[in-house]
């Protein structure tokens, strides 16, 4: 969400931005939303100049009663001001219901509008265009073949889709013995790695309002992801960043806390809508996963810094378990609404001799924070809106594919990373049961 006085100030760099973004259609928003503003401005002056003249005009009536027992014809005047007083009262309270009309309208128009994008950010319509920057080791491909995800598992007894598909449907699993511990293994890891950043662990509510689901994402992607639940007032969160940031709404909070850092565990809940080739089937795109999140709120002048800091962790991380990984730039087409500036962290997967997505870094200005009312008090009494960041830490099981692939050895088993021995109960290596 912009601040309206910026589109007034700069509609043309609004539409231009829009432009950049492949959304033409809503072009005609950002006119619609200044006729509405000025129609806004207009009414709030003509109440208030109403509420100062019912104030005159009472007064006068006073002056005038008083008046009319030495002299009756004052009394008629004073009639025709109590008119006149009437008349204003209903005027103002139709114009206080057009404020709240009006001001409806600009809020479902300014939630559409997407966030001015940051400069570097590559101009594209798609993902198709998103821009590769760095790699991070180098993609191998071993001399043996590697079976899909689920058949690696499945050695192992460590995954059943056919019961979680009886249970539950299409989309879901169940984890079973090594394969299991293995994903908890990465989550605990995942945490003490943030922790070792300084960053501070949180366990937040999994279920969300629907004005903080308004607040963190766009309507799109909120009707793409989110699962409602029925008959009340709450959400499934898609990621614990919602809840996360959701925690600080309508709250002031003094410079000195800044920034918040913050790394989270949550179960996320996605709808995942649409088609999905053989690739993002098993457990990579799924409706139920847990993820290690991390999330920082700071000031707008620091915002890039933390980015930068953000991203390069999850390649720290990911390079932790010798996986080779790449970070590629999104364009501005593949930016949700409220973002500023975005990047993809992606691991190399020797079976498809390609990389795919496994962390997601965003910069969302103060999007979120205008939406849900997030201020801060400077220390010299001012007060602005912080800047909102996450990045996924890391998000098992699409994280157990690299895992298994980048580590699967020609006799079946697998290695266990240095890093995750102390939480495999000191094993150094899967032995496949199949």
């Amino acid at each position: 969400m912009l601040d309206i006085r910026f589109i007034r100030e700069n509609p043309d760099v609004v539409k231009e931005n829009i432009k950049k973004k492949f959304q033409d259609e809503k072009l005609p928003l950002v006119d619609r939303v200044l006729d509405l503003d000025r129609e806004n401005r207009d009414t709030i002056q003509e109440a208030q100049d109403l509420r100062t003249a019912r104030n005159t005009l009472s007064k006068q009536i006073g002056v005038l009663m008083g008046q009319s027992k030495k002299d009756p014809s004052k009394l008629q005047e004073a009639e025709a001001v109590k008119a006149q007083v009437v008349a204003n009262a209903e005027r103002l309270a139709a114009l206080e219901k057009r404020e709240d009309e009006l001001a409806e309208e600009i809020r479902k128009i300014m939630l559409v509008i997407p966030n001015i994008i940051d400069p570097s950010v590559p101009i594209g319509p798609d993902d198709e265009h998103n821009v590769e920057v760095e790699r991070f080791g180098d993609p191998l491909v071993p001399d043996f073949e590697i079976p899909y995800h689920t058949q690696i598992m499945e050695r192992f007894d460590g995954v059943d889709m056919d019961a979680a598909g009886r249970v539950s449907g299409a989309g879901f699993y169940y984890l079973l013995g090594d394969i299991a511990r293995l994903h908890e293994a990465v989550l605990a890891y995942g945490r003490d790695f943030m922790i070792d950043k300084g960053f501070t662990y949180c366990i937040p509510p999994f279920m969300i309002h629907g004005n903080v689901v308004e607040g963190v994402m766009s309507q799109t992607d909120m009707d793409a992801m989110m699962y409602k639940v029925e008959g009340e007032d709450l959400y499934l969160i898609g990621t614990s960043e919602h809840s996360m940031i959701g925690r600080y709404i309508d709250q002031m909070l003094p410079e000195s806390k800044l920034p918040q850092t913050l790394t989270s565990y949550s179960p996320c809940f996605r709808k995942e809508k649409g088609s999905h080739g053989i690739e993002e089937r098993g457990v990579y795109r799924i409706h139920q996963f847990e993820k290690q999140e991390m999330i920082v709120v700071c000031k707008p002048e620091d915002s890039m810094d933390w980015y930068e800091k953000m991203w390069r962790y999850s390649v720290e991380l990911f390079r932790s378990f010798d996986i080779p990984v790449r970070q590629l730039e999104c364009c501005s087409g593949d930016l949700a609404d409220l973002k500023v500036k975005s990047c993809d962290i992606e691991a190399w997967s020797p079976r498809q001799k390609k990389y795919f997505e496994v962390c997601s870094c965003s910069n969302l200005g103060d999007a979120q924070a205008r939406r849900l009312k997030i201020r801060v008090k400077g220390e010299d009494g001012k007060t602005y809106l912080p800047h909102t960041l996450n990045n996924t830490c890391v998000a098992p099981p699409r994280m157990l594919i690299a895992l298994l692939e980048n580590n699967l050895q020609s006799d079946g088993s697998v290695k266990i990373p240095k890093v995750l021995q102390p939480y495999m109960g000191g094993k150094e290596v899967l032995l496949p049961k199949q």
